[in-house]
């Protein structure tokens, strides 16, 4: 279902079945794929990608070119950031993050600059996320490690 207040920017593609809330932003030519929900007040910025069966809950933030992998779930809050000495205009500069198929990203997680956070990785709430966040195995794990804390860290 589409919600009221939807902004949909140039050259963006938006698969199947897209849900939003109230006031969605997407911004030029990011890539949504199919089954995506995208809650409330949440921004899309212009070349970022969500992978199909995502949800993005309320009030989130995804920077310019970041990467979110199938299946992902993004907590109320979050912020998906790219520019580690802000403000730079020039993309050059700009390290978009990475997130894996899988992951869960509890609420109010911050996660920094060229960030890569692992297939089936979960970070907990309120987590400030400034280096690769893996399972033990790399990035082809099946199973699940945490991360929670500033700065996050494993444990378990």
């Amino acid at each position: 279902m589409i919600r009221s207040g939807l902004i949909v920017e140039d050259n963006v593609e938006i698969g199947e079945n897209l849900d939003t809330g109230y006031y969605v932003v997407l911004r030029n030519g990011c890539k949504i794929g199919n089954d995506v929900s995208i809650w409330s007040h949440s921004v899309v910025d212009p070349g970022a990608q969500i992978g199909d069966n995502s949800k993005i809950h309320v009030g989130c933030y995804i920077c310019q070119n970041a990467k979110i992998g199938r299946n992902v779930f993004l907590g109320p809050g979050v912020r998906v950031l790219n520019d580690r000495y802000p403000p730079r205009t020039d993309p050059k500069y700009w390290e978009p993050p990475i997130i894996e198929d899988g992951a869960i990203i509890g609420g109010g997680v911050i996660i920094g600059p060229g960030v890569r956070i692992g297939r089936n990785v979960v970070i907990g709430a309120g987590a400030v996320v400034i280096k690769d966040a893996l399972n033990p195995q790399g990035k082809d794990a099946s199973g699940k490690s945490v991360y929670v804390g500033n700065p996050a860290s494993r444990i378990s």
